[in-house]
């Protein structure tokens, strides 16, 4: 066993709540009315149109029975809080508990969103302040917290450059939105909601931008162009600020995908790259919980270029949802006018998230901020180091050049020499008790295994992973067949990807349950 926790003694196969079911169970009673209402009102009966006939199909348990079974179910299931999630390009770090007391007050529940400003000074002013950080942070002059995630972010970019050209006459031409090929798969399809056309730029050999390829792209119908910095393969665009001045000279706008700022958070700044636009993910870079833990957070945040000639209207002016202000020693929040592409979302923003990364940001500090930000990118470079020499992994473009706060490599060398795919891969390691990273992705590396550890990360835990790796690999080239029969100690076996992406009708639980009382149906297991 290289490391991490050891599945193999485990026995899985909880049945559903529903199996568990026994007639006469009961874990609550609800109470009887007292008996000063009943001579009051008279017996509580519900007219015969809405009471039901028989009794709802739930499933009988006593209270410990119920208790038991979610536990053990949450005891399936891996999450930070478990051991390493090394999922690339989705930053998944540690979520510190002390802004956990903070972002799950109970009080919180009872501000509404129409609750006048000067009731709400206190969670206005903490979101001012994340304002003023965010734009220090990116380099930017104005943000606003309204976009929900990422990618809602994104599409907001993508909105304000379209009303940006449509408010200067021109979007009737700027019809197309260049995406590099290592780019998100949220980013093409932003661009696309957005009504652009989206014309894609190959990655060169050195891992940067193919540039006489973006310099072809680049005319007049450009109408921005959407990049990721460091990129998606982890490494940073050296040649970001010719890319600005292109895409610039020929009056597009440049679109920040904030998703991997962590890698450079504290050295580099959008704003000073020459990005116009840029989306942050609070749920990444700012530790808010991220997937099931949500909900996310994606602020945008704008350089305040002009969009009018005579400077009348301004970026500023075309984002949407309320920004904070502070006038007067007051907060309140000021709502967009008429050139603002509107709402993208009900409401002001998910305060959560937002409560979360003011926890995290205030607690570490612009110093603190910065090392997370070196830590992740040592862990990183870490990982690659214990991975030389390995004949089943490379690691394709530009091998010599450092990675940021991410890596890919491929396991195609395995798949050539013994069989076992990416896929196989990742099965193994969830069979060893880690978490697989995010695989075939990004597509411009064949069997792709996209690592990021983030700052969260131990020593320990890094060279067990990859160690993991390496027994993998000692495993397939013993016996090839031994990876298509992983994962054997998970919750799930290897499950049949035809299959299970094959359209079907699903029976409801409630009536596959109905069906099993009235003895129309056999055990579901």
């Amino acid at each position: 066993m290289s490391g991490g926790r050891d599945y193999r003694q485990a026995r899985w196969g909880e049945p559903l709540v529903f199996e568990l079911d026994r007639p006469g169970r009961r874990g609550f009673i609800p109470p009887r009315p007292p008996e000063s209402v009943v001579e009051e009102v008279g017996p509580l009966k519900l007219p015969e149109s809405v009471a039901r006939k028989e009794p709802p199909a739930l499933p009988r348990l006593s209270e410990v029975e119920v208790a038991r079974h979610y536990t053990r179910l949450s005891q399936m299931s891996y999450g930070v809080d478990s051991g390493p999630v090394p999922l690339g390009s989705c930053t998944m770090k540690y979520n510190p508990r002390v802004a956990a007391r903070y972002a799950f007050d109970p009080r919180l529940s009872l501000v509404h969103p129409l609750q006048p400003d000067e009731d709400v000074q206190g969670l206005l002013e903490m979101a001012w302040h994340v304002q003023e950080w965010l734009k220090h942070i990116l380099g930017m002059d104005v943000c606003t917290l309204h976009p929900a995630a990422g990618a809602q972010g994104e599409l907001t970019g993508v909105l304000v450059i379209r009303r940006y050209h449509e408010i200067r006459g021109e979007l009737d031409r700027r019809t197309t939105i260049i995406v590099p090929d290592s780019a998100h798969g949220t980013n093409p399809a932003s661009a696309s909601m957005g009504g652009f056309r989206v014309l894609e730029i190959p990655t060169a050999e050195d891992g940067n931008v193919d540039m006489e390829a973006l310099r072809a792209a680049v005319g007049p119908d450009t109408a921005g162009l959407m990049i990721t910095n460091p990129s998606t393969l982890g490494l940073f665009e050296e040649h970001i600020l010719e890319i600005a001045e292109l895409v610039h000279g020929a009056g597009g706008l440049l679109y920040y995908d904030g998703a991997n700022l962590n890698g450079i958070m504290g050295h580099a700044r959008p704003g000073d790259m020459g990005f116009d636009i840029a989306h942050v993910n609070l749920h990444k870079t700012f530790s808010a919980p991220h997937g099931g833990g949500g909900p996310g957070a994606g602020p945008v945040c704008v350089r305040d270029r002009p969009v009018t000639g005579d400077g009348s209207v301004r970026l500023s002016d075309l984002l949407p949802g309320p920004i904070v202000v502070r006038e007067g020693g007051e907060y309140r929040l000021r709502w967009p006018g008429k050139h603002s592409v509107g709402l993208v979302r009900a409401w002001q923003w998910n305060t959560t998230p937002i409560i979360w990364a003011y926890a995290y940001m205030l607690a570490l500090g612009s110093r603190g901020l910065r090392v997370a930000g070196e830590v992740s990118v040592v862990n990183t470079n870490y990982f690659l180091s214990l991975m030389r020499g390995s004949r089943g992994y490379s690691l394709p473009y530009a091998p010599g050049r450092p990675r940021k706060h991410e890596a890919v490599i491929s396991a195609e060398p395995l798949k050539d020499k013994a069989g076992a795919t990416a896929e196989d891969v990742a099965k193994g390691l969830l069979d060893r008790g880690f978490y697989a990273p995010t695989i075939y992705f990004p597509l411009i590396v064949h069997e792709a295994l996209m690592v990021e550890f983030t700052e969260s990360e131990t020593k320990e835990n890094i060279e067990a992973y990859a160690a993991a790796l390496r027994e993998i690999e000692e495993a397939a080239r013993r016996d090839p067949g031994e990876p298509k029969r992983w994962p054997r100690n998970t919750s799930v076996a290897r499950v049949d990807n035809v299959r299970a992406n094959h359209p079907k009708t699903v029976t409801p639980t409630w009536r596959v349950y109905r069906l099993r009382r009235e003895g129309k149906l056999g055990p579901l297991r």
